[in-house]
């Protein structure tokens, strides 16, 4: 066996290592016209970000800034979700019912006081996502007035339900080539459509 294959070198680490991630490659420009899976963050192709129910608020939040993001899975101690938590859950006025109730600070709060469960999530079907155009998805967000919208699909190793993917209203505007600011604070559909408007009349 030694005369047939070769030893390949072992080398030295650098001091500092970093590791591959996945990440989708998503088009830099969409139109209203186009397929909504241009515009859909993609969880086969890119590992979600997710927090456990016991996370600090703030180290959630924390964790939102630092990954440009505004919507975390929840997680329980088996891996399992149980929820989602978004900027717009920690900027609104939630904490501050809660620690008017319990007393306490910001800091004492954790995901699970918070977040949406998934008893109450309502989320989209992958077959219908397949068929729709990014402009689909904006309008259907616009009539429930939310920021984010979770695809279900069945996965295709145990036949169950598994979240497949996510919309957020601020990725789809940069995605349109939109002003969206890249802060925290939720996207208000005012600003999305003002932006839209004031894009159409420069290209006009």
């Amino acid at each position: 066996m030694e005369n047939t294959f070769k030893l390949l070198p072992f080398h030295r680490l650098e001091s500092s290592i970093s590791y591959f991630r996945p990440r989708q490659q998503l088009p830099d420009r969409v139109r209203l016209t186009s397929p909504a899976l241009d515009s859909m963050t993609d969880l086969r192709q890119i590992a979600p970000l997710m927090v456990s129910l016991t996370t600090p608020l703030d180290m959630a939040l924390e964790r939102m800034i630092k990954s440009a993001v505004r919507l975390l899975l929840v997680t329980d101690a088996d891996g399992k979700i149980q929820g989602v938590i978004t900027s717009r859950d920690i900027h609104g006025d939630k904490p501050m019912k809660i620690l008017e109730k319990t007393g306490g600070t910001f800091k004492d709060l954790q995901v699970g006081d918070l977040m949406t469960l998934k008893s109450k999530l309502e989320v989209l079907q992958m077959g219908d996502v397949l068929r729709a155009k990014v402009g689909d998805i904006i309008v259907t967000l616009k009539q429930v007035d939310r920021q984010h919208a979770i695809v279900i699909d069945n996965d295709p190793y145990t036949g169950e339900p598994a979240v497949r993917g996510i919309f957020s209203l601020a990725q789809i505007g940069r995605h349109l080539g939109l002003d969206i600011s890249p802060g925290q604070r939720p996207t208000t559909f005012t600003e999305f459509d003002w932006a839209l408007e004031h894009r159409r009349d420069e290209e006009k």
